[in-house]
């Protein structure tokens, strides 16, 4: 009988009364954890200002270990305080002379406007 319950929720045929039992279970088990939802809100610890301010929470990505500390700028590599560096977009590395360009925007502008005839040549084909 497993089989054919299977085969059944491959397909998507699923009989009238076992949904309708599938979907009163499933509000069943909802309501009781809608129950004790308020006496687990209090029980969430507070972290302490000095903690939150010297410790990056969530970063960890491994089962045993900590979270990493919060090191002085000094620490870090140069690249990263560029990263969140507004870039230009097409529009206006178009109205620069190319000449003029350093290499990163001049890279920029050519994968930019490459993308850009990709976009309109697949639009043009698209439409006939």
């Amino acid at each position: 009988m497993a089989m054919s319950w299977t085969r059944g929720l491959k397909h998507g045929v699923v009989p009238r009364h076992a949904a309708q039992l599938v979907e009163s279970r499933s509000l069943a088990i909802a309501s009781k954890a809608k129950k004790g939802g308020k006496a687990d809100a209090g029980k969430t610890p507070a972290l302490s200002q000095e903690l939150k301010s010297t410790t990056v929470f969530g970063a960890n990505i491994f089962k045993e270990g900590s979270d990493p500390k919060i090191q002085p700028d000094s620490e870090y590599p140069d690249w990263l305080w560029h990263l969140l560096d507004k870039r230009p977009v097409l529009s206006e590395l178009r109205r620069k002379d190319p000449k003029t360009l350093s290499y990163e925007d001049l890279k920029r502008f050519v994968k930019l406007d490459n993308r850009s005839r990709i976009k309109i040549r697949n639009d043009l084909n698209a439409k006939n």
